[in-house]
């Protein structure tokens, strides 16, 4: 089964910077897209992406513009649930989860601490739901998305300098822990301990993304018992479109 995981920060944006392009060479199984800041009523490129062989799961924000989920699968789910069921963190558009035979698929887009860290304290919260939420599925998960955190110094480019910035506070950190700890594999980090700059995401600023100044901000976890069903984890910092690059993974699941 190949998947794969894009924050496309603005899915109609993305649209017209080769999105289609890359979703047909791609022929995956599974996609999980996040940030596409639009209504499912807005798009007119549904009949593409049937055209392609994909059902389309939305969930999108409350605010017009702002967040959004979007699943698209080949196969169709036995059911789907969107948020987690937390109405303090179930406005925004941030969780789509599908469920198949065997396990679950589960895409989100983790809020931002933002400057400042003005949304720490909301998103200390979030962690600890959203791990709450993770461990009561019956089946095993495959979750994938922006989880806005760069977990440990090699998976950020100028460690020392952003240690107190969003994304790579002690706090933020502390909690991928924690939520790895409760039985979730990093399958990036477990194909590759030791690779470094291998970034997900890179800001628009001094040419970050020609220089690879970057964040690895965007993942695939899967339930301790998918371990060994783990493939391949790749990241594609070749493919444009958006601040983010896809990340995927493919399992014999």
């Amino acid at each position: 089964m190949k998947m794969v995981s894009w924050n496309v920060n603005g899915l109609r944006a993305c649209m017209g910077k080769g999105f289609m392009d890359f979703l047909s060479a791609g022929e995956y199984d599974l996609v999980g897209l996040q940030e596409t800041k639009m209504q499912p009523e807005q798009a007119d490129f549904g009949d593409k992406i049937k055209e392609l062989g994909y059902h389309s799961f939305w969930n999108s924000a409350d605010k017009k513009g702002y967040s959004g989920t979007l699943v698209l699968s080949k196969k169709e789910p036995l059911s789907v649930k969107n948020g987690m069921g937390v109405d303090e963190h179930d406005h925004e558009g941030r969780i789509v989860a599908l469920e198949f035979e065997t396990f679950w698929f589960i895409t989100v887009y983790t809020p931002n601490s933002q400057r400042g860290l003005l949304r720490l304290d909301y998103r200390q919260r979030w962690e600890d739901d959203f791990r709450a939420y993770l461990c009561a599925f019956e089946k095993p998960v495959i979750v994938c998305g922006d989880l806005n955190v760069a977990h440990k110094e090699i998976d950020i480019k100028n460690a020392k300098s952003n240690v107190n910035n969003a994304g790579f506070t002690p706090q933020e950190r502390e909690k991928m822990t924690t939520l790895l700890d409760a039985g979730f594999v990093d399958t990036f980090r477990h194909m590759y301990p030791d690779t470094k700059d291998a970034y997900s995401w890179w800001s628009y600023m001094g040419r970050a993304r020609e220089k690879n100044v970057g964040w690895r901000i965007d993942y695939f976890l899967v339930s301790e018992a998918l371990r060994s069903a783990i493939r391949e984890a790749t990241i594609h910092p070749n493919i444009l479109g958006s601040d983010h690059c896809p990340v995927g993974l493919e399992m014999e699941i």
